[in-house]
Formats: C-alpha cells, sequence, structure tokens
C-alpha cells in the first residue's frame, strides 16, 4: 500500500468534515460573541493549512480494524481527533515560543499581532497568549463533543470518551517531561525515550487506534495488541521527527529549521551525541544548544557534530529496530486485512517520511 497516496485521499475525505463542522460552530459563535467567531475562523485556517491528518486516519482505521463498517459515521466521528490535535497544539506553540506552523501564524503569535493593533499600550504577547489558551480549550472540548455526539453504541461512546481523557492526561505527562526536561539542560536516553512513549508514541498512534477501535466495539485482546504495536512506533515516529527538526528543511517541517537547536531541546540525538561525542563535538552541541539567534552557519555546525559523534546513525537505527519490533505485533494481529495492510505500510512511512 501506497501510505502517502492512502493519507493524501484519506484527508481529501476528511477536510471537507472539519471544515463543515469548524463553519457550523463558527456560525454558532458569532450569535454570542463575534470575536471568538472570528477567532474560530482563524483556527479553521490553522487546522487546515496542513498535516497529514495521520491521527485520524488511525481513529479511521482502528474502527475498521475491529471489524466497523460504518465507514462515513466512523469519517465524521474522526474530525474529533483533528481537533484535540489543534487544542494541544496551540497551547504546545505557546510553550515552544513558535511563531510559525505549516506555514502560518501559531494562534499567540496571531493574536498578539492583533493586541499590539488594537491594544498598542497593553502587553499583546500576553494577550495573545491569553486567547490562544481559551480558544485552544474551546476547540479541545469540541474535540470530545462529536465523539459524544456520534451515532455509535452509547457505551462504546462512553468508553471512548474515557479513553480520550487518559490520552489528553498522558499527554500532559509527557509534555511536562518534556518541559522539565529541557529546563533541566540534560537527560538520559532513558528519560527521553520514556518521554516519547508518553507524549507522542501514546497520543499520536495508541489513542486513536484505540478511540476508533473502541467505537468498533474492539475487546481488550484487541487494545492490548494495538498496545504493543503503537509504542514502539509512536517512539520512532518521535526519532524522526527529532531528526527532520535538526535536518528538515521549513519548507517541508512547517516551522523554522534549527528551531529545536534554539528552545534546547533534549532529544535522543543530543543525548547520544553527549554521551559518545568526541570532546570538541560535546563543545560544539552545548555551546549552540539554546542558543537565541542561530545562524545558518550555527546549525550547519550543529549538524555536523551530530553527524560526527555517529548520534544520527544511532538514533535511525533505533528508530529501524523499533518499527520492526512494531511490525511483528501487527503482523500475528487478527483484525481485518485492509486495516493491517494500511498500518504495516504506515510503520514503514515513519521512517521514510520528509515532513
Amino acid at each position: 500500500m501506497d501510505i502517502k497516496e492512502e493519507l493524501k485521499k484519506f484527508k481529501d475525505l476528511l477536510d471537507p468534515e472539519i471544515e463543515k463542522y469548524l463553519d457550523k460552530a463558527i456560525k454558532e459563535a458569532g450569535k454570542e460573541d463575534l470575536f471568538i467567531a472570528d477567532a474560530l475562523r482563524f483556527v479553521k485556517k490553522y487546522v487546515l493549512s496542513g498535516g497529514k491528518r495521520l491521527r485520524p486516519a488511525l481513529m479511521y482505521y482502528g474502527y475498521l480494524a475491529a471489524g466497523g463498517k460504518e465507514r462515513e459515521k466512523a469519517l465524521k466521528t474522526a474530525v474529533s481527533i483533528e481537533l484535540i490535535h489543534a487544542f494541544l497544539l496551540i497551547h504546545d506553540d505557546i510553550i515552544d515560543k513558535d511563531d510559525m506552523r505549516h506555514g502560518v501564524d501559531t494562534a499567540h503569535y496571531h493574536f498578539s499581532k492583533l493586541g499590539k493593533k488594537y491594544f498598542p499600550k497593553k502587553d499583546s504577547a500576553h494577550f495573545g497568549n491569553s486567547i490562544a489558551i481559551i480558544v485552544g480549550d474551546m476547540v479541545g472540548a469540541m474535540g470530545n463533543q462529536i465523539i459524544f455526539n456520534s451515532d455509535f453504541d452509547t457505551k462504546n461512546i462512553m468508553k471512548a470518551l474515557d479513553r480520550l481523557q487518559g490520552i489528553v492526561s498522558m499527554t500532559v505527562i509527557g509534555q511536562s517531561q518534556d518541559v522539565y526536561i529541557e529546563y533541566a539542560g540534560k537527560a538520559s536516553e532513558k528519560e527521553i525515550l520514556q518521554m516519547y512513549k508518553n507524549k507522542t508514541a501514546k497520543y499520536t498512534i495508541e489513542g486513536p487506534l484505540h478511540l476508533g477501535a473502541i467505537l468498533g466495539g474492539a475487546g481488550d485482546e484487541l487494545l492490548e495488541k494495538i498496545t504493543r504495536f503503537s509504542i514502539p512506533i509512536g517512539i520512532a515516529f518521535q526519532i524522526q521527527d527529532d531528526i527532520l527538526g535538526i535536518f528538515g528543511s521549513e519548507r517541508k517541517i512547517g516551522k523554522p529549521v534549527g528551531s529545536d537547536i534554539q528552545e534546547g531541546k533534549q532529544t535522543i540525538l543530543v543525548a547520544r551525541a553527549l554521551e559518545i561525542g568526541k570532546a570538541d563535538q560535546k563543545k560544539v552541541i552545548k555551546s549552540l544548544l539554546g542558543k537565541e539567534k542561530l545562524t545558518s552557519k550555527d546549525i550547519d555546525e550543529f549538524r555536523r557534530a551530530i553527524i560526527a559523534s555517529g548520534a544520527l546513525e544511532y538514533a535511525q537505527k533505533t528508530a529501524t529496530d523499533f518499527i520492526k519490533q512494531g511490525k511483528k505485533e501487527i503482523e500475528s494481529a487478527q483484525i481485518k486485512s485492509e486495516a493491517k495492510e494500511f498500518l504495516l505500510g504506515m510503520a514503514d512511512y515513519m521512517m521514510s517520511r520528509d515532513v
């Protein structure tokens, strides 16, 4: 299966559903407050500006894996996890101080510019952060509401909503680990992999698959099988994200190249390079990690140090090993062939993707 083509087809089906839902939300909000309605118009632009729709696709295929047959209903309900994703990203952008995502302004940056325009004597950055947090919370509530109002078995809806709260809670744990590690300025590989598990694997892979499977009536055995597939695949996903954060291009990753270096992110690449690198390589990495104003020369120097230390090769091999581990689990799973083919293709895609 050509997974990039499948994701593109799915995105073409899902995006009109996202647009339809948000248009309705904008209209309803406009009856109460025109500013919030306008804020939701920005959210619509933010959500539809990019992204592969990987999480809703996994939710959809999780539903099919459990034997679900109501495809249109599953597609509409998959909008929920994309809005939950937007809610978490809006808050994550504030934490990371990012001004751009998928080529458009981040929410807090967009609203800070509005604050500067309309309230020039006030703290525009605080205004931007405040409105972004509020709007992010609203979008998160919408994600929950979509599942609550879906026309699936009531017992499965309640179970899915309970699972969704667990997904968000675990993401919060992972995010807090990420922030703490960044401020501490150092972390072991074990600590970083644990953070990857909580922040990415359980949220990006396991969570959406579980939601879809639960709505499709999956039992505990299938959910456990999904977990054993999802965790290694999700960790590999995050490792590749970290590689792209340093070695990708702004056009492809949708945010400034080197922002991970500037933010001082402790990744498996950094941890490994500081563990096994030579003294001069460690010196370069330590001097540039967290530097506020990076030049293209700085980024190239950082990249060379990571490569020369062997950290890039190690990270790629680690991710590949995790993918092999995950694929073994899903190959032996008793699930619908269409879903199995998608999940195996998606696992291979984790390391081949460049965005």
